[in-house]
């Protein structure tokens, strides 16, 4: 599984949190604490926002640890809000396409799971996106589909309501496949305003979900594993549940998958 981190405050070095603290994304590429594989060296990637609605993007295949670009950019590129991600791969080939952040527009989504038997039903899944939606796919992986059928079901006026019903569409195709449902699902998303992050499994095994201030208290961070213990609270989100942090106040509420409507093609 993969480590990711996200970032919303008042603006700071990338570094602060990818490269500086002791168990930072960077020690979590090649040291992770809890996850099945303390390994994650199959890419990474950092989305940030900055003057421009569209977020800036660096992705790349190297191991997080080995690439001297990005403690680079970390060490120069200051923002308020940034989503950064150290890639495990669970399907999909170790290519730039296939590491996250994934974007659209003012959007950027990264994910720590699995969408179980995805094989079976990716081409379900894919055909039921819009010919605009289809021809954004990027890669080849099962979180970048989960996001473009976010959009599909309109992440712009409803993020809860997107996630929502994009979970039930994979657990409806799972079913039309004849095969048990599974999803992982926990995942940060930001249109540059607002930063929000699910905690979802089918199986009630979500990969893990943290939160705590940060930049002494202008900001907050949420995270996949903590990357430190000395002197800082974090509290662990839990499972079925939907975060939404401003810059004013944080929200948690439960999640659940929306009811089945979906009628796939055959």
């Amino acid at each position: 599984m993969c480590r990711w981190a996200a970032y919303l405050g008042d603006a700071i070095f990338l570094e602060d949190v990818i490269a500086a603290p002791p168990h930072s994304l960077i020690v979590q590429s090649h040291g992770a604490r809890e996850a099945k594989s303390p390994t994650n060296a199959d890419g990474f990637g950092v989305a940030w926002y900055g003057d421009r609605p569209e977020p800036g993007l660096y992705r790349d295949i190297l191991p997080a640890w080995s690439d001297p670009n990005l403690k680079s950019l970390g060490s120069q590129i200051k923002s308020g809000l940034f989503l950064a991600h150290v890639r495990a791969s669970t399907g999909g080939a170790t290519s730039r396409m296939n590491c996250h952040p994934f974007v659209s527009g003012p959007w950027s989504f990264m994910h720590n799971g699995q969408i179980g038997g995805f094989e079976k039903i990716r081409r379900a899944l894919e055909h039921s996106l819009s010919d605009a939606l289809f021809d954004q796919l990027e890669g080849t992986t099962d979180s970048e589909l989960f996001f473009r059928l976010m959009l599909g079901e309109g992440l712009s006026n409803d993020p809860y309501g997107a996630v929502s019903r994009a979970a039930a569409h994979v657990l409806e195709a799972s079913r039309r496949a004849g095969i048990e449902p599974s999803l992982k699902l926990t995942a940060a998303f930001s249109n540059g305003r607002a930063l929000h992050a699910v905690r979802y499994a089918t199986d009630d095994h979500a990969p893990t979900l943290y939160t705590a201030a940060f930049a002494k208290r202008t900001g907050r961070c949420i995270v996949s594993e903590p990357f430190d213990r000395d002197g800082r609270t974090w509290h662990e989100i839990p499972q079925s549940t939907f975060v939404t942090m401003t810059r004013d106040s944080t929200s948690i509420r439960p999640f659940a998958p929306a009811a089945s409507r979906f009628a796939l093609a055959g």
